[in-house]
């Protein structure tokens, strides 16, 4: 990620396994490991993670399209369809950083990750 803020610019955030609610659960050879990054310049959102599948990283799993949805209704409505067909991978869930998250992988192989940050709505 620090490559792409060298290309891009932006503000670049970094969290580790270890700086996470997750350290407790994660062998210690995995706290170093990003578990969430995020690139915001202007509309450019670039998110990601050092968290791959069991399997490792294999070449094309190094990507996922994240979709921020703008309610939960609309989440659960487009994981829904997304996964039929597919695999629902992680169902949606409550998350520790606020949000209705979820990943799957569509019947075309494309991981997805859907996302509602419930914090945007309280603050309204």
């Amino acid at each position: 990620m620090t490559f792409y803020k060298e290309c891009l610019g932006g503000k670049l955030v970094l969290q580790t396994v270890g700086e996470s609610p997750l350290s407790q659960q994660m062998p210690e050879k995995m706290k170093e490991r990003i578990v969430h990054s995020t690139l915001v310049k202007e509309s450019l959102v670039l998110m990601g993670s050092d968290m791959v599948e069991e399997q490792g990283l294999v070449k094309g799993n190094a990507v996922s399209l994240m979709l921020n949805c703008s309610s939960e209704e609309e989440t659960r409505k487009i994981y829904a369809k997304l996964a039929e067909g597919g695999e629902a991978t992680h169902p949606l869930h409550d998350t520790f950083w606020g949000a209705l998250f979820g990943n799957l992988t569509d019947k075309y192989g494309n991981h997805w990750l859907l996302h509602f940050d419930r914090t945007k709505t309280r603050d309204l």
